[in-house]
């Protein structure tokens, strides 16, 4: 789903306009993001019944170029994960 679509869907769902659906939509989007960034020592962002984003370390490794088969190095990283809390996964039906 785009984010248009999203902002539409609040905006019937929540019988607002779309500019205030927007601006809605852009404080959450925007809370999250600031609670990820105030979040990187701990390295997890719980949200109540929504579910958790926890930040993982991925250790360097070796790869393999699909075109050549050379052997590459691929550098350390860090992912965004997200778990699902279990009243989340309940209405997804799973």
């Amino acid at each position: 789903m785009s984010k248009a679509v999203f902002i539409e869907n609040v905006a019937k769902k929540g019988k607002v306009s779309k500019a205030e659906a927007k601006r809605m939509v852009d404080l959450v989007f925007g809370e999250i993001e600031a609670g990820l960034k105030r979040s990187k020592k701990e390295g997890r962002y719980q949200i109540g019944t929504f579910g958790t984003f926890t930040i993982s370390k991925r250790a360097a490794r070796k790869g393999r170029n699909p075109q050549t088969g050379e052997e590459i190095k691929i550098k350390a990283s860090k992912v965004l994960r997200f778990k699902p809390s279990a009243q989340l996964k309940k209405s997804a039906g799973c």
